[in-house]
């Protein structure tokens, strides 16, 4: 015992004196530690100390996300079957421990959110670092247990009479948007040791694109604080905790300020609940999103209501750990060069079109900035199947192979076979350098559809 903890100490040193330096390998060793002693290391620096670690976090991530990208382009120019979705094991783990440091400072619970990414082939090394997911319904709450293989927590809107004893065989809580949905299936969850949570609607949100707002006008989702006061207090020995979701891609400065509404419309019915969960939106993982914010603010909420504090991160797990590789088919002329690709903006990236943005290619830039611009569109019928505009330095050619980054969430789970248009192979880099093709769609994916 005496040795173990001389060991754990030099580890603890050594971490000091490599964040004096100013030196990542503070990350290697901090990475190396088991739950306890990464604990204990956190709980021996100072202030300043931990706020530099948080930056050599960051860094580490930076450099490998250059060392990725560079991977990606290496791939792409070699054969490679289009198009397809590739994915980095590597960027994956990064974002683990980026979000497995949240929870070593804080104590907190952090699920991923499967409406976001549920590809379950990379789903052993984002369950060594998470504590579950959340589902949004029956078949993502059965795909959480069967496959991530961990805790469980399912919200919906509402829920179907003939779906929701599955729903509670497969959750460890549910978490209601009605006191009707309470009252109907509560009793119910209670007899199968499911905890009970409300969605409430925290009467305040930064959200610019109204789609995406969970609180906007007339929202169906989240209880409204004038309802909640009138129905709480009779159900309250029914409830073990409140959610609460309202941001989308979103820093904590945006939470902090969410959480001050939510705290002044629910506050004083926090204390004795288990748990409150601040839910999804929250871009953890991007290089400008304030970590020590964060921190800070989940600290402070748990010591003031002697709660557990869950956040349900989607995007922030895969966040630029995945791209979708595409061959050029055709170029056509109408006023401006475009490009037919071999993927479509309708049926393989589907929120370019719904949000709508403009997804970045590897090595372009905007209309006009190099020398040759582009549209490029998809082999659809729709007519609007576009991507964007961009430019390169060189023309492109039919067979030429683009990247586009950032692909992993809100791709692969909303695709669709349109047109009978063939989906993306998935594909995954795994941590030794190898890629395997982990599924590849034909057409029995689109005929198993129509009938």
């Amino acid at each position: 015992m005496k040795l173990h903890t001389m060991a754990n100490n030099k580890h603890i040193e050594e971490i000091i004196r490599a964040i004096s330096e100013k030196n990542t390998s503070a990350i290697t060793v901090y990475n190396l530690l088991s739950d306890a002693v990464r604990k204990t290391a956190l709980a021996s620096l100072s202030a300043n100390n931990l706020k530099s670690l948080t930056g050599l976090l960051k860094n580490v991530k930076k450099k490998t996300l250059t060392e990725a990208n560079k991977r990606f382009l290496k791939i792409a120019a070699v054969t490679i079957n289009t198009p397809v979705y590739l994915l980095d094991e590597i960027l994956i783990e990064e974002n683990m421990r980026i979000l497995r440091y949240v929870k070593d400072r804080t104590g907190c619970k952090i699920f991923h959110a499967l409406k976001s990414y549920a590809t379950f082939a990379t789903f052993p090394i984002m369950a060594k670092y998470l504590d579950g997911v959340c589902a949004s319904g029956l078949n993502e709450a059965r795909l959480g247990r069967e496959e991530f293989k961990k805790e469980v927590h399912t919200f919906g809107a509402a829920y179907r009479e003939s779906e929701i004893k599955q729903i509670l065989k497969y959750s460890d809580s549910i978490i209601f948007n009605s006191f009707h949905q309470l009252e109907k299936y509560g009793n119910m969850a209670r007899k199968n040791s499911v905890e009970i949570g409300l969605r409430v609607n925290p009467g305040y949100a930064e959200v610019s694109t109204e789609m995406y707002n969970p609180c906007a006008p007339n929202s169906r989702l989240g209880i409204i604080h004038d309802i909640f006061i009138r129905e709480f207090l009779r159900n309250r020995d029914m409830i073990d905790g409140l959610h609460f979701h309202a941001l989308c891609e979103q820093n904590s400065d945006v939470l902090k300020r969410v959480l001050a509404s939510f705290e002044k419309l629910y506050g004083r019915y926090i204390k004795g609940l288990r748990w409150v969960n601040f839910g999804g939106g929250h871009h953890i993982t991007r290089d400008d999103y304030d970590l020590e914010l964060l921190i800070k603010l989940i600290n402070t909420f748990k010591n003031k209501y002697g709660v557990q504090v869950y956040l349900e991160p989607g995007e922030a797990s895969v966040l630029d750990a995945g791209v979708l590789i595409s061959s050029v088919l055709d170029i056509v002329k109408n006023k401006m060069k475009i490009t037919i690709m071999d993927t479509s903006a309708e049926t393989h990236m589907p929120d370019v079109l719904l949000m709508p943005y403009r997804p970045n290619v590897m090595k372009s830039g905007q209309p006009g900035q190099k020398k040759y611009t582009y549209r490029l569109a998809g082999p659809s019928c729709l007519a609007g199947d576009i991507i964007g505009d961009y430019s390169f330095n060189k023309p492109l050619n039919i067979g030429d192979k683009l990247v586009f980054t950032d692909m992993a969430l809100y791709s692969i789970v909303k695709n669709t076979t349109f047109n009978g248009i063939y989906l993306p192979d998935i594909a995954v880099i795994r941590n030794d350098g190898k890629i395997e093709t982990v599924r590849r769609f034909g057409y029995g994916d689109y005929r198993n559809r129509q009938s």
